[in-house]
């Protein structure tokens, strides 16, 4: 999955960043992604198949790949996956292709995950991984927060706030963890996440050309 991006003047390449971003639904990971999206053109999203009924207002391909239960055990099965997991009783994944495309036309992909997926994706590609986990303030927050989205049953948000709990127990699995108390704040902490990744030594794959060059002009 390696993916050479030019990033400065001295033609340095760089390994392409995999950021995964998960949380308890209503904790603001959403809103965080479309910002982060929308701010830097070098990243794109990776838009996970699943088998949910699509909603209103939602797009076809954009926000997911709405499939067939068929389906996604055939891409299961041939291994067009590079994570999936179980959801509320449906099935979520990440397209392999889409993902080696973008990387290949030298972008950062976003991924919008649970603990699950970023723990498969890890176990794939490794180094090249970075997962930030956001909590809300605390847990009567966040069940405010869903109330007032008013997208769901009582039924489904008691469901959401049982598996929210069980989400917040895996923040051990992540890089970095943050509170969103205010999302702006919380944006610019990850924005700054992102900018030292793509400046981590490990990611420089030009570095080692340059050092020789400089030892061979002194």
């Amino acid at each position: 999955m390696d993916s050479p991006i030019s990033h400065d003047d001295h033609g340095f390449k760089r390994r392409g960043v995999l950021f995964v971003l998960s949380s308890p639904s209503g904790a603001g990971k959403s809103t965080i992604a479309r910002k982060l999206l929308a701010s830097e053109p070098e990243l794109e999203m990776s838009v996970s198949a699943t088998t949910r009924p699509i909603r209103k207002g939602e797009v076809d391909g954009v926000d997911y790949h709405f499939v067939t239960l068929d389906r996604f055990r055939d891409m299961a099965a041939n291994h067009e996956f590079l994570e999936w997991a179980h959801v509320f009783d449906e099935r979520y994944g990440t397209p392999r292709a889409p993902v080696d495309e973008m990387l290949g036309q030298g972008k950062d992909v976003l991924f919008d995950i649970d603990w699950q997926g970023a723990q498969q994706l890890h176990q794939i590609a490794g180094g090249d991984v970075v997962r930030v986990f956001i909590l809300p303030p605390s847990m009567e927050e966040l069940h405010e927060r869903l109330k007032r989205r008013a997208t769901d049953s009582t039924e489904i948000i008691d469901r959401r706030m049982s598996r929210a709990a069980n989400e917040v127990s895996h923040w051990d699995g992540y890089d970095y963890v943050l509170v969103n108390d205010d999302v702006e704040e919380c944006f610019a902490h990850v924005k700054t996440i992102l900018a030292a990744e793509r400046l981590k030594r490990s990611r420089q794959t030009g570095l080692i050309g340059f050092i020789r060059k400089l030892r061979r002009n002194a």
